[in-house]
Order: structure tokens, then sequence, then C-alpha cells
């Protein structure tokens, strides 16, 4: 074995396991010896360098790497082209994502269909059967008869045939709902009764026919089909990502939605964790603004280190760290040392911000060796 060969093996061996298995694998491809040891070495120096020194205040790094582009940033949507579809983007997404809010302001699904459904009339078709249909959206009239008190609904027969409902499964719903109160006639014109004969009940009942749902997936207001590559891709606006899933045609490996509790939910903390990487370096790309994946990785792990999705702020990473100052130093700081007195809690000083608050070296970079000697040798 040459020099060349043991040194780039030894090199190797520094290297993860997951990425060694990789860079094996692409230099297994090379056909020059000489080249296949130089990109093993290369691929060493790089992780190498990437490597952060012992007592680096990651943290902070990190915090400085988003807090400083995120200024730059402004408050911007995106609008899909030919459609009514608007996605928030921008500063306000950027903190829809750290602070784990529960609901996005736009939530939204892109929806991927397997190698069967990939055509646009398929991809059409199972747009109209997602697509969340309430009376509301398909009535032309609606009356109230006070002397038989009872509401009658005319419904749209295009929009009826459109979506796939049936007379029969018109009827079928409503009667799910309202009971023996119900009869359709014409196939398209509803007549519902109110439970007891109060004048009072005819408003309520006209409400809540107006938000009955007919067919559809629940929480999908608008469905529209974009060709992406060789994809026929459905983006909507809402999200019910459980409920998707379990429509035939949808291919469930690829299709996702930018609610990250959601996806908690429905897939579990590593797949939030993921997704909270992948949105946060969407929305930068989006802006122009590039940072090290490192940093937005370093923040995702912080906020999932628990098992569930945390926000950065007090009702999260900040409310919830062991030291009392910490935590008083962000926000509430009355309460938080009124707390602390009340329970009797005592803080150890092990962090970086107490530390800093009480004027004693901090526990990062020189401040990591307690004693460092100089050896001299006596001649």
């Amino acid at each position: 074995m040459s020099e060349s060969s043991k040194s780039s093996e030894e090199a190797v061996s520094l290297l993860p396991p997951k990425l060694r298995k990789e860079a094996e694998e692409f230099a297994s491809k090379i056909k020059s010896r000489k080249q296949s040891e130089d990109f093993l070495n290369l691929v060493t120096s790089t992780y190498l360098k990437a490597k952060v020194e012992p007592g680096e205040g990651v943290g902070v790094v990190a915090a400085q790497s988003l807090g400083e582009p995120g200024t730059q940033m402004m408050m911007r949507t995106k609008h899909y082209a030919g459609t009514a579809m608007d996605v928030t983007r921008g500063l306000p997404r950027l903190i829809e994502i750290f602070d784990a809010r529960r609901t996005p302001k736009t939530p939204m699904m892109e929806i991927y269909l397997d190698k069967a459904n990939n055509t646009i009339e398929n991809a059409e078709s199972i747009a109209h059967r997602l697509k969340e249909t309430r009376i509301k959206n398909i009535m032309t009239e609606m009356s109230t008869d006070f002397a038989k008190y009872s509401v009658t609904v005319t419904l749209d027969r295009n929009e009826l045939k459109k979506r796939n409902i049936t007379p029969k499964k018109l009827e079928n719903t409503l009667i799910e709902i309202y009971g023996n109160r119900v009869s359709v006639e014409g196939g398209n014109k509803a007549v519902i009764k109110t439970e007891k004969k109060v004048a009072s009940l005819l408003q309520k009942l006209k409400e809540d026919l107006r938000e009955t749902h007919l067919s559809g997936i629940g929480g999908i207001s608008y469905v529209v089909v974009q060709k992406k590559d060789r994809d026929f891709i459905l983006y909507t606006s809402g999200t019910n990502l459980k409920d998707i899933l379990l429509v035939p045609g949808v291919d469930a490996s690829r299709t996702k939605s930018n609610d990250i509790l959601e996806v908690e939910k429905v897939f579990g903390i590593e797949a939030a964790r993921n997704m909270l990487v992948e949105e946060t370096i969407l929305t930068l790309d989006d802006a122009g603004l590039s940072v090290d994946n490192r940093h937005i990785t370093l923040v995702s792990d912080t906020m999932c280190a628990d098992g569930r999705v945390k926000a950065v702020g007090r009702h999260g990473i900040s409310g919830d760290k062991a030291s009392i100052l910490a935590r008083a130093s962000f926000e509430e700081t009355v309460k938080h040392l009124l707390r602390a007195a009340a329970y009797n809690e005592s803080d150890p000083l092990n962090g970086v911000v107490e530390n800093i608050i009480v004027g004693q070296v901090i526990n990062l970079g020189t401040g990591v060796p307690e004693l460092i000697m100089k050896k001299v040798d006596k001649k």
C-alpha cells in the first residue's frame, strides 16, 4: 500500500460513519486512483475545518447569524400565478416558525400524486374531490318559512355535478346531520325544519345550514393544480394532513404541510424538526439571504429537544430555562424573581447569561479551562 493510500485511509477514518460511507461510495465511482484519494482528502479537510472548536459560543453565533439577516427581511407574501392564493413569506413567516404558532396565517399544503394519477385530468379530478364544499359555497337561494318553522335551501345544479354530489348523497348527508327533519326536492332543493316550533331557532338553523359540510376534506377551502417539472402538484389553501394522506392517488411520501405543529401531530417530533429546518431555509432563500444550515439546525434541535416543538420565546425555550436569572433577563423579570423567592429556588450559575449578569467569567472560550499550565523544561 502506497503512502498516499495510507494517508487517505487515515483521513477518512476521522469522518462520521454516514459521511464516510457516502464519501467512499462516491470515490469508488472515480476511475483515477489519485483523483479518488484527492477527493477523500478534500472531504476530510473540509469536514475538519467545519468542526467547531471546544468552548465556541455556538448559541450566540447562531442567534446573530439568524437575527441579522432577519432585520433585512420584508413583510411580504408569495402569490401563486393565476390563482387566488397568497402565502405568508419574509419576516412574518420567520416569526411564525420560531414562535411555533398553533396555526399559520396562511396554512397550505403541497400535494404530490403517485405515478398512476400524475396526469392533468386525474389531478383536476382529485382537486375537486379534495376541496371542501359547504352549503354556503354552492347555494343560490335561502328562504325562511315562519309558518312551517322551516328553512329552504336551493343549490346550484352545475356546482353539485362538478363536485360529484348526487341527490341521494345530498339527502343522506343532510339526514345524517339533521335527522328526519330533512326533505330533498328536485335533487337541488332541501327543506329543513327546526327541532321545536320556536322562532328564534330559525336564525340558528340558517347559520348552521350555511356552514354544513357536504363533501371534500375539512379545512381545504381552495385547491389549484400546477405543473412542476414532470409532476402535477396540488397546492391547497388550508391544511388537513391526516385526511389528505388517506386519499387514493396521493403520494404520501412527498406530500407536506407548512403547519409544523400539524406535522408533529401526524408524523412525530423528528418530522417536525425537519420541517422547521426546511421552512426556515425556504423562507430565507425566498428573501435572497444565505445562512449556514448548521445555525438553522441548532435552533431547530433546541426547539425540539424535549420531544415537542417549543417556541423560542417566554412560552418555550426562554421560559423553561433552569436558571432564574436567565428567565428573568428575557421577559417578566419581577414575576420570575418573586416566584423564585416564594419557592426558595437557588441559581447554580452554570450558564452564560446568569454569569454575565453577576459579572463572573462565563463558561465559554477562554473561560472553559479552569487552569492552564505551561511546562518549562529545566536545563
